[in-house]
Order: C-alpha cells, then structure tokens, then sequence
C-alpha cells in the first residue's frame, strides 16, 4: 500500500527567520493521524535564513538525524560533537541519550540553509550522547540509492536503531528498486523532481507512507532529489 500525502496537505509554518514543513505532529502541528511511522518520529524540512541560529534547546532518548539539502550547516550542542560547517549532501546523527543541548544554524551570512530532520526513537533509553556525521557528495548518491545512516553502520552514519536512510538523485528515465523485508515500511519524501513509485505519481513536496509493498521501483521523470527511511513498523 502506497499512501502518497500531497505537498500542499504537509503542515507549513513560516517563522519569519526560518520555515517548516512538518509531516508529523511536531511542537503547535498536532495531527492524530500523523504521529510518525514506525520508529520514525518527526519527519521536519527545515529552512533558515543566512545566520539564522536555532537557539540551544534540550532533548532525550531520541535519535537525532539531520540531512543537508541546500546551504551549509553548523551545529552547536554541550556535549563537545563537532560542529562542522556541513556542505549540502552531508549526514550528522546526534544521540540524545540521557539528555543533551543542540542546535541547529545556518553557517552562511550570505546563503539560506535547507535541512531535513529526522527523529528515529532509539532501541534503548539512557544511551550516552554523542555525535557522528559525514560528508556524501553529488555522485555519491547519483543514480542509487545511497545508504547515508544505518543501523549496521559500516559507511554509513550509525544509528541506535534497525532503521535505514537512503538519499538519491535520480536522472531523468533512471529507476533504482528498494526491498522492503515483511514488517518494515518506508517513508519516501521528493525533496525535488517529479517521479514514479510503483507506477503511482509523485512531485517535488510529496510524501509516502509505504507498507505491504515487498519491492518498489522508483523511477524520475526529470532530474530528482529523494529520501527513503526504512523503519520496522513492528
């Protein structure tokens, strides 16, 4: 089953020095129908304005997941995690753990900052909190679906969970397929273009709750941006 969420149905909040776009009930947005996915929690696009600085807040016992669509990123927490900058196709998780301080910001003066933020709720409570990130570039991710956070680690950032983030930029005609495993769902989201699920039609904004599908096949019509979390929805 494909639940496909049009761009305009997304929860949109213009705070002047940023905006967002929260899919799930997140902060003033509460939807019952939208409380996450799985093990995914908070599923934000996030744009801040060049300087913009989220100011230190607290979190706990969640996983953390940022991906830098546009701009550059700088993080700041209390934990001593690096602060970058981050280049546009970069990955950072940050356990929370047993509690820490971040924030997120626009490292330019100059250039507005997009980012995805992703909550995963973690295996266990209390973890130690830490941070880890890397830098993926343009080809890394052409044409594939590239595995930028993982729970079995390896390349990828790791994540305290059985969950898997996938980011792609697809050329026109190319189609890259995905295995779904029985019980895991997947949540894709265009970040740009105009593509293909399983022969159902999606555009730049649009997002899928997707279950009961063992194999999908995603195809771009015209030249697309994309993210696909895999989470157990056990």
């Amino acid at each position: 089953m494909i639940s496909i969420r049009r761009d305009a149905e997304i929860s949109d909040v213009d705070g002047g020095w940023f905006r967002a776009r929260w899919h799930f009930s997140f902060d003033t947005y509460h939807d019952p129908e939208y409380m996450g996915f799985g093990t995914l929690r908070v599923f934000n696009d996030d744009r801040l304005v060049p300087g913009a600085i989220w100011p230190l807040h607290p979190h706990r016992d969640v996983e953390g997941l940022t991906y830098v669509v546009e701009g550059t990123f700088r993080h700041q927490d209390d934990i001593g995690g690096p602060p970058g900058p981050l280049p546009a196709g970069s990955v950072q998780r940050m356990t929370l753990g047993s509690g820490a301080w971040h924030s997120e910001q626009n490292a330019s003066e100059t250039d507005p900052m997009r980012f995805i933020q992703m909550w995963i709720v973690p295996r266990e409570e209390g973890l130690e909190p830490g941070v880890e990130q890397k830098v993926f570039t343009t080809q890394d991710r052409t044409d594939r679906l590239l595995t930028a956070i993982s729970g079995d680690g390896g390349d990828a950032v790791l994540v305290h969970q059985d969950a898997h983030v996938f980011v792609s930029r697809l050329s026109p005609g190319r189609s890259v397929p995905h295995r779904l495993a029985a019980g895991r769902g997947a949540y894709l989201y265009v970040i740009s273009g105009d593509v293909r699920v399983n022969g159902e039609a999606m555009a730049t904004g649009d997002a899928a709750r997707i279950r009961d599908e063992p194999e999908l096949a995603i195809e771009a019509v015209v030249t697309s941006e994309l993210i696909l979390v895999d989470v157990s929805l056990s």
